[in-house]
């Protein structure tokens, strides 16, 4: 069997991620490092390290690569759907890991607590996300979902999307929230009309809508508090 030139045994000691990781730990390894673990191999061309690099130098940084979808993972030289799954998994656990509290039931009492809900989740995505907190009578989150992603300065959502999903989840109440990509929670006039059509509809179906929470970086602004519902 011929080798080829990026096989681990002609990859410097330097960059063997996991032999790395399990001496120093993988609080020692760079973000490539990490990255390659996940990917697990390279390509005829390039090193599981390498390959990472190039992921990275695409996305321009970690929280870039929190953003890139299936079609954009695979746009890259060497990333097939096997290692964009691989890749996309592993930002979920980091996201689900984000929003956990060590298994407490997370109750809305103010628009600070799905603020905080969601804040790391949403403050450096680089497209809005349109995100639904699902409450029930106790004002406990009972699920949440991302219900769309849009584009650099618009996000598109339908109320009907919104309700569809409340309705599945036996929800009392919803709040609602997105992202603004420029870091300014300032909402648009859009933000706000959207904001009137989900009370209306959720008035129509028996759902109240508690809240409609805009992300910045680290700020958030709440349309409640603002007058707006």
């Amino acid at each position: 069997m011929v080798l080829h030139s990026t096989s681990l045994r002609n990859v410097p000691h330097e960059e063997r991620p996991r032999e790395r990781m399990m001496k120093y730990g993988a609080e020692a390894l760079s973000h490539a490092e990490l990255l390659a673990i996940l990917l697990r191999t390279g390509t005829r061309s390039k090193s599981a390290v390498q390959l990472a690099g190039a992921i990275l130098k695409e996305c321009g940084s970690l929280r870039g690569l929190m953003d890139m979808s299936m079609e954009e993972l695979t746009s890259i030289s060497g990333i097939g759907p096997a290692k964009a799954l691989q890749l996309r998994a592993g930002i979920e656990l980091g996201r689900r890991i984000t929003r956990s509290k060590l298994g407490e039931t997370v109750t809305v009492r103010r628009p600070q607590d799905a603020a905080d809900y969601v804040m790391e989740e949403l403050r450096y995505l680089k497209k809005e996300h349109f995100v639904c907190l699902f409450l029930n009578t106790k004002n406990h989150i009972i699920a949440r979902e991302t219900l769309s992603m849009g584009t650099l300065n618009a996000s598109l959502v339908h109320p009907r999307e919104v309700f569809r999903a409340a309705i599945k989840y036996s929800s009392a109440s919803i709040v609602c929230a997105h992202n603004h990509p420029s870091g300014d929670p300032t909402p648009s006039p859009e933000d706000i009309a959207l904001t009137k059509r989900l009370v209306e509809a959720g008035q129509l179906v028996g759902i109240e809508v508690l809240d409609h929470i805009v992300i910045g970086d680290g700020r958030f602004i709440s349309l409640k508090e603002h007058g707006y519902l």
